[in-house]
């Protein structure tokens, strides 16, 4: 596994042994990040169930100004350190050991982040928990593009439910990226 594109370019990236983690591969990364190149420059980035790191780091390569890891897996958490010094990044990437859920309480008072990627354990419902603690985060706003990584049949029917729209779906032999943003509440004239 490695960086892809820009700052640091064709570096290998660690990853934990064993089947603690599943990294997304190569060939998968490029063709997410080739979809969201023009929303990368400058974006506040959040990886959630970060595993090695190397989508958040992929983004800090590619011109993000920050990315924030959570990671509940201590090998994994320091892996992530390690592949943030060895690409020379570690100062625009902080990472979050622990559950998510108390990391996304932990970032209540933040800014909203400008893309939310995760990529949790397939078949276990966690995209959707994590959908539903974010539609009313403050870490969201109307600009914020949210991507899940699951299994290919995974059902999102819920998505309209939460207050989510599917701008994008792209397709894999065995998983899917699924797009979202929340939907724009209409203001009541007065």
């Amino acid at each position: 596994m490695r960086v892809i594109a820009g700052k640091a370019k064709r570096m290998p990236l660690k990853t934990i042994p064993g089947n603690g983690t599943r990294p997304t591969t190569d060939r998968i990364k490029e063709t997410l990040f080739n979809m969201i190149q023009d929303h990368i420059y400058g974006s506040r980035f959040l990886d959630l169930f970060s595993g090695s790191g190397a989508i958040g780091i992929e983004a800090l390569s590619r011109g993000a100004s920050e990315a924030v890891f959570v990671e509940n897996n201590r090998q994994a958490v320091d892996c992530i350190k390690s592949n943030l010094k060895f690409t020379r990044l570690n100062e625009y990437g902080r990472v979050i050991p622990g559950d998510v859920f108390h990391a996304l309480a932990r970032l209540e008072t933040e800014a909203p982040f400008s893309i939310i990627f995760m990529d949790p354990p397939y078949d276990h419902l966690w995209e959707k928990r994590v959908l539903e603690a974010l539609a009313a985060s403050c870490i969201v706003d109307d600009g914020t593009l949210i991507i899940t990584e699951a299994s290919l049949g995974t059902d999102f029917s819920y998505l309209d439910t939460l207050g989510y729209e599917v701008v994008r779906r792209k397709e894999y032999k065995t998983n899917v990226h699924m797009f979202l943003r929340r939907i724009q509440k209409e203001e009541t004239i007065k």
